[in-house]
């Protein structure tokens, strides 16, 4: 009995495996292959940066002249003062004083209506006067005065959204190193498969769609009851392999503040969960399996060594993923800007893949989230 059960588990772990090096040699092995190109000619396209902004006075302060001083002939900054309760008015009015191309929207809190982010982001597209739309948030600031240039370049025929990337800080320690990390792998995931002709998601920090692809999908109306999702929702409906390009340039990168505790991350985790509900079933299917071989490849891992297993197996098939990972993921991660997270991966990945289990179980009985 004992080596029938050992048998079905080996062999149960060399199909997760297979399954495992297919995403990481096949998939995400597109975006370590993906050569970054100058443009054949300078585009001049006129932009709408939008950015929605809740009691971001701080961070407004810090970031906003970094958008508005951005090297490229013609766009406007939207912003959408969403119900602050802080100084944000009186800070924008400044700005508004020295920046002509800085538009301010402001929504005030109605006693009985309470709405999320996509209301706010509906009236920044109803707002923006151009065809060509760029988001980001008021906490990121671009890597370059090359930003919005280097996004808009990726608008060749056909072509109606940008997938950005968008790093995190890095501040030291375990939490920032998990954070960025994390960020690393739904990048590499999202980017690599929309190489793959499969883009399933975007994220709001970078991002980049037109406006008549928003008006013709009616905006976030097949999804609005979700709070969460006004990036990754949107790009799951409406991104196909022919309307969908990336841009990886490092002068193309927003950087993020991350977060300082691990509950305000669990926070964020958890509303970004609920809007994965909603993807297509076929990318909830894909991606099921994808996160579920990474999650069964360490239970059996742990199932062959409880098993008594021959003491060079367990860590044979675990070197074999380690090092695959390892010559894929590195030159990836040296694109995305997070090559220093390497010295602590094989930590990370463990962790991530036990983070995003529970993060899972958890979610899947919560049912109320806010944006803030």
């Amino acid at each position: 009995m004992v080596d029938y059960i050992f048998v079905s588990v080996f062999i149960l772990l060399q199909v997760v495996l297979i399954i495992q090096l297919y995403f990481i040699t096949i998939v995400h092995g597109r975006l370590r292959a993906y050569k970054i190109t100058e443009p054949a000619e300078q585009t001049t396209l006129p932009v709408s940066v939008i950015i929605c902004a809740r009691n971001e006075e701080k961070n407004l302060e810090k970031n906003l002249s970094l958008i508005l001083e951005q090297d490229y002939p013609d766009f406007e900054v939207v912003v959408v003062n969403d119900c602050s309760s802080d100084d944000s008015e009186m800070l924008l009015r400044g700005f508004s004083s020295r920046y002509p191309h800085l538009k301010v929207v402001t929504l005030t809190e109605h006693a009985r209506f309470k709405h999320g982010k996509k209301f706010a982001v509906t009236i920044g597209v109803k707002a923006a006067k151009n065809e060509h739309l760029l988001f980001t948030d008021a906490d990121c600031r671009p890597a370059s005065p090359n930003w919005i240039r280097r996004m808009q370049a990726q608008y060749t025929p056909g072509i109606s959204i940008v997938l950005g990337y968008s790093p995190y800080e890095n501040r030291g320690g375990f939490l920032n190193a998990f954070i960025r990390y994390e960020s690393f792998s739904t990048a590499l995931n999202y980017l690599s498969f929309a190489l793959a002709g499969n883009p399933y998601m975007g994220v709001g920090r970078n991002l980049s769609y037109t406006k008549s692809l928003f008006f013709k999908a009616k905006g976030f109306a097949s999804h609005m009851h979700i709070l969460s999702g006004d990036d990754d929702l949107f790009v799951n409906e409406n991104a196909t392999s022919a309307n969908t390009g990336i841009e990886v340039h490092p002068d193309s990168h927003v950087w993020s503040e991350p977060k300082t505790s691990w509950s305000s991350l669990w926070r964020q985790k958890v509303r970004h969960m609920g809007a994965g509900k909603a993807y297509k079933a076929r990318d909830k299917r894909i991606l099921s399996l994808q996160t579920g071989s990474s999650v069964l490849f360490y239970v059996l891992l742990g199932a062959m060594a409880a098993l008594q297993a021959q003491w060079w197996i367990v860590p044979a098939v675990y070197l074999i993923r380690l090092i695959i990972q390892i010559v894929v993921y590195y030159p990836a991660m040296k694109k995305l800007n997070c090559k220093n997270v390497i010295w602590w991966f094989p930590l990370l990945d463990l962790f991530f893949n036990t983070f995003i289990s529970i993060l899972a179980l958890v979610a899947s009985f919560r049912k109320k989230v806010q944006w803030k």
